[in-house]
């Protein structure tokens, strides 16, 4: 399966200063299968160490800090003696023992000859504030599931993916049908590499349903096991919320549907919660479109997606056939899959995402900055070509170009991009470096 991270990786190898690297990402969006695929392929050997699953750690760790002695330690554990330069070192779940976070700062000052690289599911969640964290010691990579075009060459559709990346607008054309078709299964089977694995091998949703279901059960068990009791019921109405949220046609997150009279103070710490396991994402409104579009956040008002499209579908119940068919009566939660899904596209190039509304209720649905520049977008479910939001926006920033992700063909309007969704990806790819 190959992975768009893996390039980054190779970069991250060839670093003189290279600092030990820390990936972050959800449970099972493939942080382990990357990091030993990465070092079968380009070290002589690989020594990997799973802190949940090796209670020794944690009395290694506790002695001290010196380098040799860690290394003799995982020498012992696993057999193998790590080399200078000829060795990926794995540390694998390391949130579970605080302790060798902090040893990653002696790695970085005291033998960076040695390839470390790290991984930690619910690292955001297990931070706190009696943990050393060697901030400026490490670097860091978020791996998120699989993008659209990863999934088109998991499918073995690697000539759709040359096409999509070629921006020939009329080939691409020619094959929007079969692209399409493509786009709505990925609404349906997302990005988990497990459930596009055996969707490659066997193309039956109902599997593909099965084991997204496990994947949410496993979620929900890790609110219980790692999450503060009194936060975890919480979390869950959160959680299960989000579809509904998203259904809306303003999917602005709405405390009253988690309960009558839901206040914000009695739900920041679960929303936080799931954006720190990396299973929930906040896309927050700013008041103005301005550079730096962090300094004109409001914090109180945002939209909450999921980290997956597919686990979207699932948690929502979502019948295949009403995707693939597209029943007359999919309508509204259409808009929801769409949003989620360029979200998802957006986040692999730029995390730096909000929205806009103004006065008059036009929304656009993202804004991301990029080289001292605002990115105005406006997404489309379907071929509609009405863009008033963007022309309201347009109206008052005046940006150099807006862009509009719809299920129209490429046109370029002088003023207005319109992408075709299932380009999305690699547009982005090509237009933000």
């Amino acid at each position: 399966m190959q992975r768009h991270a893996y390039n980054k990786l190779i970069e991250w190898k060839k670093k003189e200063k290279r600092k030990p690297l820390v990936i972050r990402g959800a449970r099972q969006v493939g942080k382990t299968w990357l990091m030993k695929a990465f070092g079968k392929a380009e070290y002589e050997q690989v020594l990997y160490i799973n802190c949940e699953r090796t209670p020794s750690l944690h009395e290694l760790f506790s002695q001290g800090v010196k380098v040799e002695d860690i290394l003799l330690g995982f020498q012992v554990i696993t057999g193998i003696k790590p080399t200078p330069d000829k060795t990926l070192i794995i540390i694998d779940e390391i949130q579970a023992v605080p302790q060798a976070l902090t040893s990653l700062k002696y790695f970085y000052e005291d033998a960076p000859e040695y390839h470390v690289m790290t991984a930690g599911s619910l690292l955001g969640v297990a931070l706190h504030a009696e943990t050393s964290f060697p901030t400026g010691k490490v670097e860091f990579l978020n791996l998120y599931p699989l993008s659209f075009g990863e999934f088109l060459n998991a499918l073995n559709q690697h000539p759709l993916n040359d096409l999509l990346k070629s921006s020939n607008w009329s080939m691409i054309k020619r094959f929007s049908e079969v692209l399409s078709t493509h786009l709505r299964w990925y609404y349906l089977v997302g990005g988990m590499p497990e459930v596009v694995e055996e969707f490659a091998l066997n193309r039956d949703f109902k599997r593909v349903k099965q084991i997204q279901s496990d994947i949410l059960n496993a979620y929900e068990q890790d609110f219980s096991k790692h999450a503060p009791i009194r936060e975890v019921p919480r979390i869950r109405m959160v959680w299960n919320s989000i579809p509904s949220q998203l259904a809306k046609d303003n999917k602005k997150f709405i405390y009253g549907q988690l309960r009558s009279g839901a206040r914000a103070k009695d739900y920041e710490l679960a929303i936080q919660w799931l954006i720190d396991s990396g299973l929930a994402h906040r896309v927050t409104h700013v008041v103005k479109a301005n550079v730096p579009l962090k300094a004109y956040e409001e914090a109180a008002y945002f939209k909450l997606y999921m980290l997956d499209v597919g686990l979207l579908s699932a948690l929502s119940n979502l019948n295949a056939q009403t995707v693939i068919e597209k029943h007359r009566l999919f309508t509204e939660f259409k808009g929801a899959l769409t949003e989620q899904f360029v979200m998802q596209e957006l986040l692999h190039k730029n995390n730096n995402i909000h929205y806009w509304t103004s006065k008059a209720s036009a929304e656009l649905d993202f804004l991301i900055e990029y080289q001292n520049q605002i990115i105005p977008i406006e997404v489309k479910a379907e071929e509609n070509l009405q863009s008033k939001s963007l022309k309201v926006f347009r109206d008052k920033y005046n940006p150099d170009t807006c862009f509009r992700f719809s299920m129209s063909h490429y046109r370029n309007e002088s003023w207005l991009i319109n992408i075709p969704l299932y380009a999305v990806g690699e547009f982005l790819s090509q237009s933000i470096k």
